[in-house]
């Protein structure tokens, strides 16, 4: 048996906090400062969490490399499990003529980019972060709206920004999932409180979206279909996190978020059409503008390539997405099969949520077992839950996305040669996010159980009732340096409710935190910048894209801290499950 030490490095609790921090440092140098790729860097950090958990820690070598072994498998699955299964779905529609239909069907609505930076960039955007993630959304919806005549670099901006709000419960949550599995808290408790934090987020983010694509002008036109959107997609957010499904909270968010649009533009119109900078139309005649009012608008443009459309068709392809140049609306036949796979995945999950079944995937789909070659106690001499595995199979959220993606190739006539051929090509793409993904992970649980991570909870603990304000910076520049919400869930969330724990505060909203808070350094995060200055044609932008976007990080970043301080204090304790 190892019994965890808190102070092991000369019996000092601050040296050895500094000690402990040696591996993330090394992370966030490499990534940072020497701009080592992610999989590499995890590798050296987990290399000398190793040494240092049997060095420092005490912690038997064969203990060590067993919690390696847990942390890498939990990797699998659950988490890439999700990710590998969600991204499938995503490209199978990739495979079809659909998912052009449904980028045709959202252009079809309005040709006034302020509404468009709404429907692509944060509705649409969502919902393909509620599937693919890793940087699809940023460069999709970017593509997507210089299509539609955005400028490239506004669009790269636009489709940044947006990609906050989804981002928690992303890949089917994996995030929240992530979270749960190295805290061991409460999954529903989690979930819950992270749908009590975002839903502000959500409310302002369109807002600041029709101010970029339009400055003043925009915001004083188009903020009651900002609002709209915001309210509606951070209302949904709530409910279904905390009532519904926590893996379906960004797929129902984005498709109510769509309707409330679509029903909002049926009774209000802006006062002015805004196509392309520099083209404005008085609102009764937009109405009947189409497509030919805007390619007018488009050639009508900058001559300068930088600033046009021009590179759409290129950046498409570099975003995985053929865009197509058609803005005709659909026929209801094929919007309802445009958006068929979001619907199984919403039927699939509802499925599973009804209460017999439920119980049956219980029973049935889970089992629960002590990790070969574990056997640990925390300082205090009480067993430490992480030895414990709860393997998911057939109940995995993972395992409802394969079913669903199979249900979409029998919809779309998919052979099953070309869906195992998508799903090979799928794994091709995500081999250096696996290998990155199993190192955090494996990183994660070594520092967890070698009881490094409690030593520097117990460290940030001294801030005292501080704590509340830095849990939400220790988040987010998580984020920003490994572009992951599920990686910096991995490495700060038992640390968070440790701190959390000593403080006196509750470590559900301190664990959550990390992942809500987390959010708003996406949009910094090297890999997100890279994605997008390669979806609009701008190689070598991302130090621009960076220097527009670090104020509105920042801004967002006070604003959760400040709602999450509020939550631990008697104002808005009430709030916390």
């Amino acid at each position: 048996m190892f019994q965890q030490i808190l102070d092991p490095i000369a019996g000092s609790l601050l040296i050895s906090a500094l000690c402990a921090a040696l591996p993330l440092i090394l992370l966030f140098v490499l990534l940072g400062v020497f701009k080592v790729k992610a999989p590499i860097a995890a590798l050296a950090s987990l290399a000398l969490s190793l040494v240092l958990a049997v060095i420092g820690w005490r912690m038997p070598a064969g203990q060590a490399l067993a919690a390696t072994a847990a942390g890498m498998f939990y990797g699998l699955f659950p988490i890439l499990w999700i990710l590998v299964n969600a991204l499938w779905i995503y490209r199978l529609t990739l495979a079809t003529p659909w998912f052009e239909v449904l980028g045709r069907t959202i252009r079809s609505i309005s040709n006034d980019l302020r509404i468009l930076s709404i429907l692509i960039a944060f509705c649409f955007g969502a919902l393909l972060e509620s599937l693919a993630g890793f940087g699809a959304p940023v460069a999709i919806s970017a593509a997507m709206l210089m299509a539609a005549g955005m400028k490239p670099l506004k669009s790269a901006v636009v489709s940044l920004l947006a990609n906050t709000a989804p981002v928690a419960f992303g890949a089917m949550a994996a995030p929240i999932i992530a979270l749960n599995g190295v805290t061991g808290l409460p999954l529903h408790d989690l979930s819950s409180m992270a749908g009590r934090q975002t839903p502000f987020i959500a409310l302002i983010v369109p807002l600041l979206l029709v101010f970029i694509v339009d400055g003043k002008r925009g915001l004083k036109q188009t903020w009651p279909v900002a609002l709209v959107a915001g309210t509606a997609f951070g209302a949904a957010q709530f409910v279904t996190s905390n009532y519904l499904a926590v893996e379906l909270t960004d797929v129902v968010a984005a498709v109510v978020t769509v309707a409330a649009v679509l029903l909002m533009l049926k009774v209000w119109q802006p006062a002015e059409n805004v196509g392309i900078e520099g083209a404005v139309e008085v609102a009764p005649e937009t109405a009947h503008a189409g497509a030919g009012a805007r390619a007018g608008a488009r050639s009508a443009g900058p001559a300068n390539g930088t600033d046009s459309a021009a590179p759409a068709a290129g950046t498409a392809a570099a975003a995985g997405a053929s865009i197509p140049t058609d803005n005709s609306r659909p026929g209801p036949r094929q919007i309802w099969m445009a958006i068929a796979p979001y619907l199984i995945i919403i039927a699939v999950f509802s499925v599973a949520q009804i209460p017999f079944v439920k119980a049956w995937l219980g029973q049935v789909g889970s089992v629960t077992f002590a990790w070969p070659g574990l056997d640990i106690t925390d300082s205090a001499g009480k067993p430490v839950a992480a030895t414990k595995f709860k393997l998911d199979h057939f109940k995995a959220t993972g395992t409802l996305l394969l079913l669903s993606g199979i249900f979409t190739m029998a919809l779309y006539k998919i052979t099953a040669s070309q869906g195992l051929r998508i799903y090979r090509d799928t794994l091709v793409q995500l081999r250096w996010t696996i290998v990155t993904v199993t190192a955090v992970l494996g990183l994660s649980f070594v520092m967890n159980l070698s009881g490094q991570t409690t030593t520097l909870g117990f460290a940030l603990a001294s801030a005292g009732g501080f704590f509340a304000l830095l849990s939400p910076l220790i988040g987010w520049i998580g984020v920003a340096l490994t572009g992951s919400d599920t990686s910096s869930n991995s490495l700060f969330g038992q640390m968070q409710a440790t701190a959390a724990q000593q403080t006196g505060l509750s470590p559900v909203l301190m664990a959550a935190s990390n992942s809500s808070a987390g959010v708003m350094g996406k949009m910094l995060s090297l890999q997100n910048l890279a994605v997008a200055s390669a979806a609009v044609g701008l190689d070598g932008a991302e130090g621009t894209l960076f220097r527009k976007l670090i104020g509105w990080s920042l801004g967002l970043l006070a604003l959760i801290t400040v709602l999450i301080y509020l939550q631990s204090t008697p104002v808005l304790g009430w709030m916390v499950p």
